[in-house]
């Protein structure tokens, strides 16, 4: 008896929303700009993934949004993208394997890039999973097809994507498999335009699958040497990126040694990351990390309310700094703060200190390999 397999979600939807506007694979070719044959291979499933910019079409001239035209339930959804985020990431990376056909240009790369990383810090995993192994696939080929500064600027996005897939793989619970992007993407830092820069943010994003596993010693111990390598010390010249990719990285040091009941050395870290944050003089947002005064300031308290010492998170509180910061970040602070609050049982304490914004932190809350 042989294996039936099940339709692919993506082409069974995408048809069926199709006909129910009464339009033809041309008509609806014409309203996009997609092609006919790519909208005919997606509906008979010869593709089961697209490009984020195609999705993003297709549901425009569809009236819908993207999780309509994926017409799958968020679990199923997870489930469906983590088996091609699997292969994305596993797919062989070899010159003889690539296949050139179809190169994006450079600068479609880089804005599909920033969407990618957009969706990353809201927390839209439902979307990442559906367009980010197109966008690993995309600059793989590009990659291959390119020589010289061409080549070391897609090698630059295609190390972000691999980076980009290790924090989704680690938030989903698939630490192996973030493991393995996180080693992808410091395979491939040598070749960016900034070597040192990429290796350094990668290494961040393997030491936050280290501290996820639980190995918080060699997580501490490689993200101070990481940071420490790349610190070209107080008395040179601030860089914003490279300050920011420092700050990051002794985030994750403070945290693998709060967790590994070393809640002193936590401390002095995140004083040096405080100290770095003040030479960054401004908040910094970028897919290298999410760094500045308030930021840094954030990740003291809320390190102070985890090990247990709610009188100095809220004494730490009381001096925040101003400045912007996602909203779920401050609304997991407010979090920390009112358990630090509700620890002293001070009530009222914390309220003038908390930030306005009161949007709530994604479902399963999880700031990501700076936290």
């Amino acid at each position: 008896m042989g294996m039936s397999s099940r339709p692919d979600p993506l082409g069974e939807n995408l048809a069926r929303l199709r006909t129910g506007r009464q339009l033809t694979q041309e008509q609806l070719a014409e309203t996009s700009g997609v092609s006919v044959d790519t909208i005919s291979r997606l509906e008979r499933g010869q593709r089961s993934i697209a490009r984020p910019a195609t999705l993003g079409r297709l549901a425009a001239a569809l009236h819908v949004d993207l999780l309509t035209l994926l017409g799958v339930q968020p679990t199923e959804q997870v489930s469906a993208g983590a088996d091609h985020l699997r292969r994305a990431i596993r797919a062989l990376d070899l010159p003889e394997f690539a296949d050139n056909t179809d190169v994006l240009p450079l600068p479609d790369l880089q804005a599909a890039t920033g969407v990618a990383w957009r969706d990353y810090i809201a927390g839209q995993h439902s979307a990442l999973l559906a367009t980010l192994p197109s966008l690993m696939v995309d600059t793989r080929r590009a990659v291959h097809a390119s020589t010289g500064d061409a080549a070391a600027r897609a090698a630059e996005l295609l190390c972000t994507s691999y980076r980009l897939a290790a924090g989704l793989a680690g938030r989903i619970g698939l630490t192996d498999l973030a493991m393995h992007a996180a080693h992808r993407a410091l395979d491939i830092a040598r070749s960016t335009t900034r070597p040192e820069l990429d290796q350094a943010a990668s290494i961040r994003y393997l030491v936050w699958v280290l501290i996820r596993q639980g190995e918080h010693a060699d997580a501490q111990r490689l993200a101070v040497r990481a940071a420490e390598r790349l610190d070209p010390g107080p008395m040179a010249g601030a860089d914003a990126d490279k300050l920011t990719v420092i700050g990051n990285l002794l985030f994750n040091a403070a945290s693998a040694a709060a967790r590994d009941g070393h809640a002193e050395r936590a401390d002095d870290l995140l004083t040096v990351a405080r100290a770095a944050a003040i030479r960054s003089n401004a908040g910094h947002v970028s897919e290298l990390g999410i760094f500045g005064p308030r930021v840094a300031a954030i990740q003291h308290v809320d390190q102070t309310v985890r090990v247990g010492d709610s009188d100095r998170a809220l004494e730490l509180a009381g001096q925040m700094p101003d400045g912007s910061v996602p909203a779920f970040w401050e609304a997991g602070h407010r979090l920390h703060l009112a358990a630090a609050a509700a620890d002293l049982r001070e009530y009222g304490k914390p309220c003038h200190t908390w930030p306005r914004r009161a949007t709530s932190p994604p479902t399963g809350y999880d700031s990501g390999p700076s936290a």
